[in-house]
């Protein structure tokens, strides 16, 4: 996953945490690098889970603003495409990174639901550009390649304290979330929101590093602000259903 304003993910991890919902068979939210066996037969066509909704043809634009104040362009697209990972039929999201026009980076990343509701993050391809030629691809990884396992982006019933992998490829990504507050409010250029979701999102891989996001029900991201290791912020300017 693209981390906005930089490289994400890990906390204090908490002990294993019960997959929201309740259904037995499908797996706790995970923790570290503790490998996960995901079965196909757990997860659903749709994600719609309300704290961020990927239906095909959805479509966010935000500004991001570096710690240099550089300004940058992302969109993200959720297209019609699926990709088969581990046997789970994926939604593919397209996300695209420019500055004064000019692709910095392309990126597909790909998401299911399971049948509790908790969004499961299975992998990303991710190539940087400089000058129209492709430069990079850190950051790549694909659930079940090379010892990847996938992570949980988005709980199905999200509590303050709790804490999750969101992706796990040794070296290369190995973000984490924690849930800070469900009851935020946060203005940016989009609108202006209430009982807001925050999370606090950290990385082994940059220990100093530390970003928080604000996620509003039935839209998504909103907000992402780098508080520790950096200045940056990406703000919502739209959204298309």
């Amino acid at each position: 996953m693209r981390r906005s304003l930089t490289a994400l993910a890990a906390s204090s991890l908490a002990a294993l945490v019960a997959g929201c919902g309740g259904g037995e068979d499908v797996p706790a939210l995970p923790q570290g690098g503790e490998p996960v066996e995901l079965d196909p037969a757990d997860f659903v066509a749709r994600i719609d889970n309300p704290y961020w909704p990927m239906a095909p043809g959805s479509r966010w634009v935000y500004r991001e603003i570096d710690d240099e104040g550089n300004e940058q362009r992302v969109e993200v697209t959720v297209t019609h495409r699926r990709k088969t990972i581990l046997g789970i039929e994926a939604t593919v999201l397209h996300d695209v990174v420019s500055e004064d026009g000019a692709v910095i980076e392309d990126t597909y990343d790909w998401y299911a639901q399971d049948r509790d509701g908790n969004v499961w993050y299975l992998g990303e391809d991710t190539k940087e550009y400089r000058r129209g030629e492709v430069v990079g691809t850190n950051g790549s990884w694909e659930a079940g390649v090379d010892g990847a396992q996938a992570g949980v982006v988005m709980p199905s019933d999200p509590e303050v304290g709790m804490a999750y992998r969101q992706e796990y490829y040794a070296g290369e990504a190995e973000d984490a979330g924690e849930i800070l507050s469900l009851d935020e409010d946060v203005e940016v250029p989009y609108g202006s929101f209430e009982g807001i979701l925050k999370t606090r999102d950290t990385t082994p891989l940059e220990p100093d590093v530390v970003e928080e996001k604000y996620y509003a029900r039935e839209i998504g991201p909103v907000l992402a602000v780098a508080v520790s290791g950096g200045s940056g912020r990406e703000e919502l300017l739209s959204f298309e259903r």
